[in-house]
C-alpha cells in the first residue's frame, strides 16, 4: 500500500505518446540472446520477453515490480522513467539467469558519479531478478558487464536486503574481500501470510479494537450488504480499476492533485500494467462495497509466494466506518487462506499509521552499494556525495510536508 512520499515522485511528467488503449499490451522487441552483446547493457526494451518471463517464475526472491508486464509498461508510458537500460546474464543454453534495469547516477542523483543505479519503479522495490539456482553465477556476470562499462559501484535502491538477492551478492563480493555497503534502511509492514488470519488480528489488535470495527462494519451494513470483491481476469479487472481511480481521485490525493488519474503518463502506464499483469495472473483489484456503493478498493500485485499491496482509494464519505482498514482486514483473510501466498509486502513507508498495527511483522528495506573494485579510491566519494544529496533535500522535503498539511486543514 504504496504512502504519499513515492506518489509525489510521479507527479510532473512529460506527455509520452497518445494511449494506444486499455486492451493493448506493452511490448518487448523480439530480441534472442544470440543478439544481445554480453559485454554491455541494453534497452531495457530489447530483453527478451519470454526469457523475462521464464526468468521471474524461477527468480530467487520475489519483486512484481520488475516482471515484465508491469517493468515495460512503465518503461513505456511513464515519461520519468522510461528509456531505462539492464544488465542481462545468460547461461550457457541462452536462458536469462539475471536482470538489473538501471540508470545512469546522473539520472538517478542528478550527480556525474561513475555508478549504475537500479532503475526506479513504482512504487519503490527495485530488488534485481536472478536464477534462485544461478544466482552467483549471474550476479558475478554483471558486475563484470558494469565494470566494463566504467563504473565503480552498483546502487541498490528500495530492495531487500535481508533476503537470499543480497546474500548471493554478498557472497561473491567476499571472494575478493568486498561486502555490500547499506547507505541506509528501514522496515515496513509486511504480512506473515502462513498464519492463521483471526488469531493475527486478535494478536495485532486485541478485543476491544476488533469489537469496534465489527461495529462500524454493522453500521455501514445499514447502507447496504457490505461485500468483499476480489478483481483477478482481464474482463472483471478493467472495470474494477476504473472504480479504483474514482475513489482515489475522489479523496485527498485527488484534492492533492497527486492521483493516478490525474497524470495521463501514469494513467496510460498503469491501465496497461494492470491489464498485461492480470492477464499473466499476476494482478487483482480489491474492493469493498456497501450495497452497489463502492467505499474502499487497492491494487494488489502477485509473485511466486508473495503479494504486493498498492494504492489504496476510499470513499471518504464513509470514513466513519474506517472503509481503508475494513478492505485491509478482509484482505488479510483472503491471503493468509490462500497457500500459495506466505507473505504480503505493503509497500508503505515505516511507520505507517493504519498498516503498521495490522501487520506487525517486517520486511527491511534499504539502499545498498555493491563496490566492483578493491580498494577503491570512488567509493568513499561516491558515498559521500549520496549523503550529501540525501541531507541537502531533506529541508525540502519537510516543508512540502508541511505546506500540504497545512493545505488540507484549510481545505
Amino acid at each position: 500500500m504504496t504512502d504519499t512520499t513515492h506518489a509525489a515522485s510521479l507527479e510532473g511528467q512529460s506527455r509520452t505518446p497518445p494511449l494506444l488503449g486499455a486492451q493493448e499490451p506493452a511490448r518487448a522487441r523480439v530480441t534472442t540472446p544470440a543478439q544481445l552483446s554480453p559485454a554491455r547493457a541494453i534497452p531495457l526494451a530489447s530483453v527478451p520477453i519470454d526469457a523475462w518471463q521464464m526468468l521471474g517464475e524461477r527468480a530467487a526472491e520475489p519483486n512484481g515490480y520488475y516482471l515484465p508486464e508491469w517493468a515495460l509498461a512503465e518503461n513505456t508510458y511513464a515519461a520519468r522513467r522510461a528509456n531505462a537500460r539492464a544488465l542481462c546474464s545468460f547461461d550457457e543454453r541462452g536462458a536469462l539467469i539475471g536482470l538489473i534495469p538501471h540508470v545512469s547516477a546522473l539520472r538517478a542523483y542528478q550527480l556525474p558519479l561513475p555508478a549504475l543505479v537500479t532503475a526506479d519503479v513504482y512504487p519503490p522495490f527495485t530488488l534485481p531478478l536472478v536464477d534462485r539456482d544461478k544466482s552467483d553465477e549471474a550476479l558475478s556476470d554483471m558486475m563484470q558487464q558494469a565494470r566494463d562499462s566504467g563504473a565503480r559501484a552498483l546502487i541498490l535502491r528500495d530492495t531487500s536486503i535481508e533476503g537470499p538477492t543480497l546474500q548471493a551478492f554478498a557472497r561473491v563480493l567476499a571472494r575478493t574481500g568486498l561486502e555490500p555497503i547499506v547507505l541506509r534502511a528501514h522496515r515496513r509492514a509486511l504480512l506473515d501470510a502462513t498464519r492463521d488470519a483471526d488469531t493475527l488480528l486478535h494478536e495485532a489488535l486485541g478485543s476491544k479494537k476488533l469489537k469496534e470495527l465489527r461495529r462500524q462494519r454493522n453500521r455501514l451494513g445499514d447502507i447496504g450488504e457490505v461485500t468483499y470483491k476480489v478483481a483477478s481476469t482481464v474482463e472483471d479487472i478493467v472495470p474494477a480499476l476504473e472504480v479504483f481511480f474514482q475513489l482515489e481521485a475522489s479523496g485527498w490525493k485527488g484534492r492533492r492533485g497527486t492521483a493516478l488519474s490525474q497524470n495521463a503518463d501514469n494513467l496510460a502506464f498503469i491501465r496497461h500494467a494492470v491489464h498485461d499483469m492480470a492477464a499473466r495472473g499476476h494482478c487483482e483489484i480489491v474492493s469493498l462495497y456497501a450495497g452497489a456503493t463502492p467505499v474502499a478498493a487497492a491494487m494488489v500485485l502477485r509473485h511466486l509466494d508473495r503479494a504486493f499491496y498498492l494504492k489504496m482509494g476510499v470513499d471518504e464519505r464513509f470514513a466513519k466506518y474506517s472503509p481503508g482498514v475494513q478492505l485491509t482486514l478482509d484482505l488479510t483473510r483472503q491471503m493468509c487462506a490462500d497457500p500459495a501466498i506466505a507473505s504480503v509486502d505493503s509497500t508503505a513507508d515505516p511507520g505507517h499509521p493504519m498498516i503498521d498495527p495490522i501487520w506487525r511483522a517486517r520486511l527491511a528495506i534499504g539502499d545498498v552499494l555493491i563496490p566492483l573494485r578493491h580498494n577503491d579510491p570512488f567509493i568513499p566519494v561516491i558515498r559521500a556525495a549520496i549523503a550529501l544529496r540525501r541531507a541537502a533535500l531533506l529541508p525540502a522535503r519537510k516543508a512540502v510536508r508541511l505546506l500540504r498539511k497545512i493545505k488540507d486543514i484549510r481545505q
